[in-house]
């Protein structure tokens, strides 16, 4: 969970409906990190497991949704504020794949809601300290053009 260097590591997904409207989770009041607000799925990679196994996993018990290997495609890594949980600064990478799913086709296990959310309104929400980073920079990337294109 922890590398050498006392990071803790995270996996986050991205997914984009045919609309370019993006999946985003509405965390409730329990998490230990950022409660109450809107964020990635996604969390902690285990020991021995590679952020993309990870995020396999965690898309697939957040949501129900089960992506093929291979299906998820790394946009990038961020260092994440955890000071206020954590005392840190964490690794995170973000793995995104455009999908045909719907909300109907989304199950939420882990917070209030996980819905696809229209670009404008999502750069909009009261972020987790890593979205507030991760959202508008994937929402400006060239592979987020390519799967609205």
């Amino acid at each position: 969970m922890t590398t050498q260097d006392g990071r803790r590591r995270f996996a986050g997904i991205i997914l984009v409906d045919r609309r370019g409207w993006i999946l985003l989770q509405e965390r409730d009041e329990h998490p230990r990190i950022d409660p109450e607000k809107w964020g990635l799925t996604g969390g902690h990679v285990e020991d021995g497991e590679s952020f993309e196994t990870a995020a396999h996993r965690e898309l697939e018990e957040e949501t129900d949704v089960r992506v093929d290997p291979g299906g998820l495609e790394l946009f990038a890594e961020f260092l994440v504020d955890h000071r206020e949980a954590y005392g840190t600064w964490d690794r995170m990478q973000v793995f995104v794949a455009a999908t045909d799913l719907t909300d109907d086709d989304i199950e939420c296990h882990e917070g209030r809601q996980i819905v696809f959310v229209e670009p404008a309104t999502a750069r909009g929400l009261d972020l987790t300290h890593a979205a507030v980073d991760i959202v508008p920079a994937f929402l400006s990337s060239d592979i987020y053009a390519s799967m609205t294109a």
